[in-house]
């Protein structure tokens, strides 16, 4: 009876303090952040790296912009995209100079510039985020006390940026012992950089035991010169006018050396603490938590320079009201808060339930959240609309394509019967099916390898391919009868081999794995059969499929490509003889080869966006479309959508330091998450009604046995 009694009190006391309560009873948030300044946003996987030399991905991406800054970074409210001084105090000044180091005016012909050199500016008064490297006592001992649970417990110094930050940071790319995945692209155009990297290869060999910070800082790169603390320069190899996008990655933030030798420190290499996971920037935020298996946290860095909400835009942005908060000192907001969410569901529920800011959409929610009109126009569903949510989409600036191997007996080679085979193929599969099926239309099928919004790329009739579609007030996919005649004049009549009297047979190598993979594969085949050529997948895991791939023993894969600056060379480049990936290492997984199509694409690689510029591109995407050496896939459409109080949402494809610009209305956000998440407390009330009336009559039978004591 006791034990019941307890209960009962129980019950009663989580009523009472249930039906008293004001916060919302299933925050995920425990430190009450959901008031305040604080961006919500999730990782579905733990990044590889946050050192910005190694870093190449989107998802470490995602943190290490909003804490390391480059010379320059996209303007976030203007298309075309257009580069402005980040670190940079203005636009590089640039001269040209022959092979013999004299000095050439900025009319100079191509063919005459061996070297170009920038001259950098950097902005004065830029401090470091506070961090212990920085304490010349810390880089002598660890305080015996510390028991490594955060660096910020540790007595935290700054100091100015200078330009040796940018000279040492370039100095690391170069040391082997980086690993940057950049490295080999970057001995091709900066001066003296491949035989800095070999130096230091041999320098570490003879002397293991000198310090990493030591050699590098005690060693010149040739093409890389100190002129004052607010000055440096680099000289690149020939002209390259690309190369400033360059300068706009991650890959050239600046570093201080106090951080290579504070993590070189024995007890923090034990400890896994390390530059690749604790970084050390000058941009809005600094990384304060970093968990994996739970969630990573930035927090506003105290140290960051003056910088402002941008007061101008492109006419879209303009639209959207996106300059209601020009001028004003950035970051808009204090805290970032990244939860670890494997999975699209729980992250779905939680973005409607206002405890994520933003939220792509999966295919299981895609139907709860986006409709078409008759014209096939998208929009939001009602649900969607009477919450405030707001939809953001945009082509991406990527390309997702079919590759054929090249160097391959039967689907490779440069012959009309190769060339007819993979034509009939091309218009065989039908890309706009799989973005109806896989993408839930959410994708542009390729017309050629530069996707929309990259100078180069031509709508409409005009940038057709005609090989595989034929106009009709839009791109129609020619009919299958045509991809049949083509293969019998490649020599496969019915997708029989005329030569051998047998079916042909080709191959897929793949990577993916797991159901929705298989339903891909499943609709390959399909698209095959068409022709009655049998395909068949080999699949195989990532690491064997890359030796493949390196070693040119694939026949047919499946490959992508995400711009890393808005520059048609940066696409164009895939196709180039000597980044045949199987014979250079380099990126053109397809290994094509073709000498016109090379020529054309040094000529225009280092030529500025001009109408002649643009006449060349064409000529080299025609010659690409005729030899096929891709079928041309799609480009990806994004489709993101953001809560009314999450402000200044903007599709800026190229900026990856975006977080800065966005302003939440917390207390908006505070009022909706009460609204769509007030406790339910009837199952409450009908347990403890349930528990009295249990309760009675036992107390009846307890009254009983004490009254028959009692007599």
């Amino acid at each position: 009876m006791a034990r019941a009694w307890k209960l009962f009190r129980l019950s009663s006391l989580l009523l009472l303090v249930s039906a008293c309560t004001d916060q919302v009873l299933n925050n995920p948030y425990t430190e009450g952040d959901s008031g305040k300044k604080t961006i919500y946003s999730s990782f579905s996987e733990r990044p590889k790296h946050l050192d910005p030399a190694k870093a190449y991905s989107s998802n470490e991406y995602a943190i290490i912009a909003q804490i390391y800054e480059p010379l320059f970074q996209y303007h976030y409210l203007k298309k075309p995209y257009q580069l402005e001084p980040l670190l940079a105090s203005d636009m590089p000044s640039l001269q040209y100079f022959d092979e013999n180091g004299m000095a050439l005016a900025d009319t100079a012909a191509e063919g005459d510039i061996a070297f170009t050199e920038y001259t950098l500016s950097i902005k004065q008064g830029v401090k470091f985020q506070p961090h212990p490297c920085f304490n010349p006592q810390l880089r002598k001992a660890l305080p015996a006390s510390w028991n490594a649970e955060s660096l910020y417990d540790l007595p935290v110094k700054t100091r100015l940026l200078s330009s040796s930050d940018f000279i040492y940071q370039i100095k690391r790319l170069a040391d082997p012992s980086t690993q940057s995945p950049v490295a080999g692209l970057m001995a091709n155009y900066i001066v003296g950089f491949g035989e800095f990297a070999k130096q230091q290869a041999s320098i570490k060999k003879l002397n293991p035991a000198l310090a990493k910070q030591q050699r590098l800082r005690d060693a010149d790169m040739l093409g890389l010169k100190k002129i004052n603390p607010q000055q440096f320069s680099i000289r690149i190899k020939g002209k390259y006018p690309q190369f400033i996008n360059w300068l706009a990655m991650p890959f050239f933030a600046p570093m201080p050396w106090e951080a290579d030798a504070f993590y070189a420190k024995p007890f923090l290499v034990k400890k896994n603490i390390s530059l690749d996971w604790f970084p050390v920037g000058t941009g809005p935020y600094l990384l304060e938590e970093n968990d994996p298996n739970r969630r990573m946290v930035l927090r506003k860095n105290p140290n960051f320079h003056l910088e402002y909400y941008p007061n101008e835009a492109d006419e879209e942005a303009m639209e959207k009201g996106l300059l209601a908060d020009a001028g004003k000192q950035l970051p808009l907001s204090d805290k970032v808060v990244f939860s670890l969410e494997k999975e699209t569901i729980p992250y779905w529920n939680k973005f409607l339930q206002g405890y994520y800011d933003v939220s792509g959409i999966s295919s299981d929610s895609f139907d709860q959240a986006v409709s078409f009109s008759s014209i096939g126009d998208v929009g939001l569903t009602e649900d969607m609309l009477q919450r405030g949510i707001g939809l953001q989409t945009a082509v991406t600036t990527s390309s997702y394509y079919l590759g054929f191997n090249m160097l391959d007996k039967v689907v490779g080679g440069y012959s009309e019967r190769a060339k007819k085979l993979r034509h009939a193929i091309s218009i065989a599969v039908d890309y706009e099916e799989y973005i109806s099926i896989f993408q839930n239309g959410r994708g542009v099928p390729a017309q050629g390898i530069i996707p929309p919004g990259i100078f180069g790329h031509l709508s409409a009739e005009a940038g057709m391919n005609s090989a595989a579609y034929h106009w009709d007030s839009a791109p129609v996919r020619r009919p299958i009868a045509e991809a049949k005649r083509l293969l019998s004049e490649a020599g496969f009549p019915n997708g029989i081999d005329k030569s051998t009297a047998k079916p042909l047979v080709l191959y897929f190598d793949s990577m993916d794995s797991g159901p929705d993979s298989k339903a891909r594969l499943n609709w390959l085949r399909k698209q095959f059969s068409k022709l009655n050529i049998q395909l068949v997948i080999r699949g195989t895991d990532y690491n064997r499929f890359q030796e493949k791939m390196r070693n040119g023993n694939a026949q047919m894969f499946m490959w992508g490509w995400n711009a890393d600056y808005p520059d048609p060379e940066n696409f164009l480049f895939l196709l180039y003889g000597k980044n045949a990936k199987a014979l250079h290492g380099g990126e053109n997984a397809a290994n094509y080869q073709n000498a016109k199509f090379d020529a054309l694409f040094e000529q225009m690689s280092s030529m500025e966006n001009t109408a002649q510029r643009q006449a060349i591109i064409n000529q080299m995407v025609d010659i690409a479309r005729a030899d096929a050496p891709w079928l041309w896939g799609f480009h990806p459409k994004a489709f993101s959508l953001y809560h009314a109080w999450y402000k200044n949402a903007y599709p800026n494809l190229m900026a990856n330091n975006k977080t800065k610009y966005i302003r939440v209305d917390a207390a908006l956000r505070e009022q909706y998450q009460q609204q769509w998440n007030k406790p339910v407390y009837w199952p409450l009330v009908v347990s403890f009604i349930v528990l009295i009336i249990m309760l009675i009559p036992a107390y009846i039978i307890y009254r009983r046995v004490e009254r028959a004591k009692a007599l």
